[in-house]
């Protein structure tokens, strides 16, 4: 009981560090500067453990794994948890992360949260489910059995992508990952989400792709310019192409949109 109330204090200053709720219904695994995305999903109460805690890690993870490396370099591999985690604030300017970084390294071990780190390279799920932090299921199933957009055609605005998928065997640790190509213009634009383990059943998502340009963005970004938008939805276990163990591609399906024009202004008022 004890254990577990530290736990519950350290998810409580997490989440007040980093200033919002717990993410991942909304925030995009992948940060992609093109568009804005928010998820919506309809969960079920399941009987997979430790849900709580695969979101603190993946977060965590996806966060910070890239700098873990670098910090290991800097003299955090020999010096333990506390040393580690200190760098890896630094070089991420996140006391949420330092606070995250050092739960988990405490709770796992040292040698045990720097051997993950190694063996999982930059895969953030595959690194929690060595952390024994998000559950594996190996025999789970999802089927895609219906994508739309809505609308299906109008101006740059947010398009509404509503799936439905069935599981028969239920699902593991994975994510959902979403890609829409342009037709004959533009970038790849993509994002994913992570998908927490759920029992047999029928689920839906819906994710909203704000299609407008944005006028600050310094990288190549997506300009939305009229034409189809095809779209890619896949649904895996693990992270979707990933090659390390307990990941696969449960289903894909694909569909399009069309954009037919910039977003309407509002008339200027008199």
């Amino acid at each position: 009981m004890k254990s577990a109330a530290v736990v519950l204090a350290v998810l409580l200053a997490y989440q007040c560090l980093a200033g919002r709720p717990p993410p991942r219904r909304q925030v995009p695994l992948v940060r992609t500067g093109h568009g804005g995305w928010s998820l919506s999903q309809a969960s079920k109460p399941s009987n997979v453990n430790d849900r709580d805690m695969c979101k603190f890690c993946v977060d965590f993870a996806y966060d910070a794994i890239e700098t873990i490396g670098e910090a290991i370099l800097q003299g955090g591999l020999t010096q333990g948890c506390e040393k580690l985690c200190s760098i890896v604030a630094n070089k991420t300017g996140s006391e949420a992360v330092e606070v995250a970084c050092d739960t988990l390294c405490f709770l796992v071990g040292f040698d045990e949260f720097v051997h993950a780190f190694n063996k999982a390279d930059v895969d953030p799920i595959y690194y929690c489910e060595l952390l024994k932090q998000c559950p594996i299921v190996d025999n789970g199933d999802a089927t895609i059995t219906n994508l739309t957009v809505t609308p299906k055609s109008g101006p740059q605005g947010d398009f509404l992508i509503d799936m439905e998928y069935e599981t028969k065997n239920g699902t593991g640790t994975g994510e959902l990952l979403i890609h829409i190509d342009p037709a004959d213009h533009g970038l790849q634009i993509g994002a994913s989400f992570l998908n927490e383990p759920q029992d047999p059943g029928t689920y839906d998502a819906q994710i909203t792709l704000h299609a407008v340009p944005d006028p600050d963005c310094v990288f190549p970004c997506q300009s939305f310019e009229p034409g189809v938008y095809n779209v890619t939805m896949h649904i895996c276990n693990g992270q979707c192409m990933s090659q390390h163990p307990h990941s696969k591609i449960y289903d894909k399906k694909k569909t399009n949109f069309t954009i037919t024009g910039p977003a309407p202004t509002d008339p200027p008022r008199l």
